[in-house]
């Protein structure tokens, strides 16, 4: 009897891909730009798909079902974004008042990375002025992916009106455009490998081990309260959708490596929406909502990075604060995180808005600046995973998680 041969699954590729990358970079410690370019190339032919897959896949999601249901699905939504996000802030701020990775540490000793220029801190009225656009074309060139989902829910409650009997051309001609735009996502897919190398090598031989040690105890902090946040989501999801806790993380994998390599939320989102319906069950009626609107909504991983770098940067400069102060930063945390760009490196930015308010110096940011990239690793494999798990709540609130995608021999519950 011939053995047929199993096939290696691109989550293993890439896997082995990420352990190339480090020890490509740390053996060579050069960042050549050739390896550099190909990773560029990597994101970008992944991001310039992004904003027609937010787009497309809101507007056939809301116009495909009944209003009503679309609000159910999005107020849920919605509801465990802003939950989750204060509790990692609270997390955050826990885990720095705790472990204190900013005591003991000289500013002497960590090299300043980056010059850093003072975020607008917006009003209230500004922000929430910020999420509608004024002109729908000049927001998707920008790639202001907000306001992208505005228009989007706009535009699909809609054409839900009128694809009321399920006949509307419009919709089903919007079905095939989205089918056409994953199957782009898919064939750059394939270069997932190479692109994952690239990137990870290019940032090792960039910045070194050097740049790590003085705030390694900071890293080490932000790790480990992600992982524990993780862990804690992995188990809520679990005893409520009765699905087990290993075959969880076992199907989220791909989209953690991806989330890992590529520090960026929206460049992962495809990827996250294929194994959300596909290894998670997530039916489209959910994914294609929640998802999309959590690139923007919801940023776990965001909030727990400023809350902790907020308290180290008071630490290092010998500053304590209060509870009532406590309090103040896990709601600017929170609120912060909104304004948190989907796209790499973005952390500083954020920074540069938040810091000022709490009166530490803006230059404390550019002590960061080398170590954002693996932050950004931490931060985006927080956001991405919490989408995701919130997918999976919601979905089973309403009864549209499929339990036929999980193998027979795992023990799960199908009804309430």
């Amino acid at each position: 009897m011939v053995q047929k041969k199993r096939k290696v699954s691109m989550t293993t590729i890439i896997s082995l891909s990420m352990v190339l990358g480090v020890a490509f970079g740390l053996i060579t410690g050069k960042n050549y730009p050739f390896i550099e370019m190909l990773g560029q190339l990597f994101l970008r032919l992944i991001q310039m798909s992004i904003i027609l897959l937010v787009t497309g896949q809101i507007i056939e999601a809301i116009g495909g079902i009944k209003p009503s249901e679309t609000g159910k699905i999005g107020i849920k939504t919605v509801v465990i974004f802003t939950v989750s996000t204060f509790l990692a802030a609270i997390f955050g701020v826990f885990m720095a008042s705790l472990f204190k990775p900013g005591i003991g540490v000289s500013i002497a000793n960590i090299q300043a990375g980056a010059e850093v220029t003072a975020g607008k801190a917006n009003t209230l009225t500004d922000t929430l002025l910020g999420f509608f656009p004024t002109n729908i074309m000049q927001a998707m060139s920008g790639g202001v992916i907000v306001q992208v989902i505005v228009f989007a829910i706009f535009f699909g409650l809609a054409l839900s009106f009128i694809n009321h009997d399920g006949k509307s051309v419009l919709y089903k001609t919007l079905v095939d455009f989205n089918k056409v735009i994953m199957r782009i996502i898919q064939m750059v897919m394939y270069f997932a490998p190479v692109g994952v190398f690239a990137l990870v090598a290019s940032s090792i031989g960039k910045f070194g081990v050097e740049v790590i040690i003085p705030l390694a105890k900071y890293l080490g902090v932000y790790a480990l309260g992600t992982l524990i946040f993780l862990l804690a989501w992995v188990a809520v999801v679990s005893l409520y959708t009765r699905v087990s806790p290993v075959e969880i993380v076992k199907r989220v994998t791909r989209m953690s490596l991806v989330a890992l390599a590529t520090t960026s939320s929206a460049v992962t989102l495809p990827i996250e929406m294929e194994d959300a319906e596909h290894k998670l069950g997530v039916t489209k009626e959910v994914n294609k909502i929640a998802l999309p609107l959590g690139v923007s909504l919801n940023s776990n991983g965001a909030a727990m990075h400023m809350a902790i770098t907020i308290i180290t940067i008071a630490q290092l400069y010998g500053v304590f604060y209060g509870f009532s102060d406590l309090v103040y930063i896990v709601a600017l945390a929170a609120f912060a995180s909104l304004a948190n760009a989907v796209v790499p490196g973005a952390g500083l930015v954020s920074l540069s808005i938040v810091v000022p308010q709490m009166g530490l110096p803006l230059e404390a940011i550019a002590l960061f600046a080398g170590v954002e990239w693996f932050v950004g690793m931490l931060r985006t494999i927080l956001n991405v995973d919490a989408d995701t798990f919130t997918s999976m709540l919601v979905a089973k609130s309403e009864n549209k998680l499929n339990y036929d995608v999980y193998a027979k021999d795992y023990q799960y519950a199908t009804s309430d």
